[in-house]
């Protein structure tokens, strides 16, 4: 099967798809298909109308199978910036969209899509693994800052940036246009919100001067629509509370703050079987989701976005798609027995339009 013949292929599958699920005729969906056919014989691809673009990106998260949180796919806002072609036309648009997705606190969930990808060119790359994420640096003393981000950081520092050595640095946008020498951008302060971490009734947990930034911005993975690749294309949804809880703080590999925070509750650690770790886990849990409500950041709970993803399950029943899932990442990492997703079976079959993971755009 030819190029052509493969991309007109996977656009037939996925525009029969979507015109069906918004309502148009057989009609409409033929004079369509035969529009896009003569564009892939002219040029090699085609391209997407907004309206496509916009239903595409939300079947994508439908289809994702990692997301417990995918109850609300239809809500996600599509930001159509396939226009912009230089380094700070795209930066712009980026801090808009941390701007109008944060939006105070009441988080919107968001996708800002850039072109797409045309006969193995790639008109833009975004670097960064989440819009904003934290600096890490190694020293004599060891590691300051998120270790996942060490790499990254060193890419930053090799372009110019230089951050102030922090636990908590705000890296810089790294943007790539056309394979081109990336350009950083620092973002400005008002397009990021921030959480101090506090405890409900524990006033000296403060004192581990914890915080996190509000909403997670995915920025490095492939969304693909009906054959075209869109390499560049981040997108928020609102935190569940055990990611930065259980696994940004908790990780060895991340901020590793359980033996910190055992120590601030008095535990006693000296063996495993007295559930130290447990007790310190559900305690910093409870302080994210504490701080994140007092500062009026949407978060959810893992038992309340459980219930979510059944309500999904529900929903997805009714309009007869099956529900895809990879089980081990839609437990919750903190009492997953105690949610019905624990207890079934999800076939791990992956589904179109979708995000994929891609080769990172440095060594």
């Amino acid at each position: 099967m030819s190029e052509n013949d493969e991309i007109l292929n996977r656009a037939t599958v996925f525009l029969s798809q979507c015109y069906k699920e918004l309502g148009y005729s057989p009609k409409q969906l033929e004079s369509r298909l035969q529009e896009v056919s003569g564009e892939i014989k002219e040029s090699g691809t085609y391209t997407h109308t907004k309206e496509e673009l916009r239903h595409g990106a939300k079947m994508a998260w439908r289809n994702s199978n990692r997301c417990i949180g995918r109850l609300f796919w239809e809500s996600m806002h599509v930001l159509d910036e396939r226009e912009a072609t230089t380094e700070a036309q795209i930066a712009e648009a980026l801090f808009y969209h941390l701007s109008y997705a944060t939006n105070g606190g009441k988080i919107i969930p968001t996708i800002t899509v850039f072109k797409p990808v045309h006969n193995g060119k790639v008109p833009v790359r975004i670097w960064n693994h989440q819009l904003i994420r934290y600096a890490g640096y190694e020293g004599e003393k060891g590691i300051i800052g998120d270790p996942a981000s060490i790499t990254f950081t060193k890419k930053c520092q090799e372009l110019g940036w230089k951050g102030k050595g922090t636990p908590f640095d705000v890296l810089p946008l790294v943007i790539q246009c056309d394979r081109k020498e990336p350009k950083w951008f620092d973002i400005p302060k008002e397009c990021i919100v921030e959480v101090a971490i506090t405890h409900p009734t524990i006033d000296s947990f403060s004192d581990l001067r914890l915080k996190w930034y509000g909403v997670p911005f995915i920025a490095d993975m492939r969304l693909e629509v009906g054959g075209l690749d869109y390499v560049a294309a981040p997108f928020n949804g609102w935190y569940m509370g055990t990611e930065i809880g259980a696994r940004n703080f908790a990780d060895e590999t991340r901020y590793h703050m359980l033996p910190k925070v055992a120590e601030l509750l008095g535990l006693d650690c000296r063996k495993e079987s007295y559930l130290w770790r447990d007790e310190a886990l559900v305690e910093l849990n409870r302080a994210v989701l504490y701080s994140y409500k007092k500062a009026g950041v949407s978060i959810v709970d893992h038992h309340t976005a459980a219930k979510q993803f059944k309500h999904f399950e529900e929903r997805e029943h009714e309009a007869g798609r099956a529900v895809t899932g990879t089980w081990s990442w839609l437990i919750p990492p903190v009492s997953p027995a105690t949610t019905h997703i624990f207890h079934k079976d999800y076939e791990d079959k992956v589904l179109t339009p979708n995000y994929f993971y891609q080769d990172l755009p440095y060594d």
